[in-house]
């Protein structure tokens, strides 16, 4: 049985491949254009994604948050780095981004499970 981050990798990748195959210029530059800004730059990647990580907590996108967790943690961010990060993001977030919190924790639980 998958669990929740193959269940997500998996629709993900569907989805992107469909919307992709549409062909549309605007989409298929915004795509790019998010692929480039969490490449190394003058900012390491480590970094970038954590800084995603924090906008998306207070932005409330849990899909977003689940791929910053991810990215996150194939780049060997550790969980009190991620923990930290998250106290951030509820701190500008306030009490409303609590349940995206606790759908983090859990979906970090998975990846450090399946490591």
């Amino acid at each position: 049985m998958p669990n929740q981050v193959e269940e997500f990798n998996a629709y993900r990748l569907k989805m992107n491949d469909k919307i992709l195959a549409e062909d549309n210029k605007v989409i298929k530059r915004i795509f790019n254009l998010d692929t480039n800004a969490f490449k190394k730059g003058h900012l390491d990647v480590k970094t970038k994604e954590l800084l995603g990580l924090v906008a998306s907590t207070v932005l409330r996108c849990d899909d977003c948050i689940k791929y910053h967790l991810e990215t996150a943690y194939n780049e060997g961010i550790t969980k009190e780095e991620v923990m930290e990060t998250l106290s951030i993001a509820t701190l500008v977030g306030g009490t409303i981004v609590i349940p995206h919190l606790r759908r983090a924790y859990e979906f970090w639980e998975e990846l450090e499970s399946k490591g």
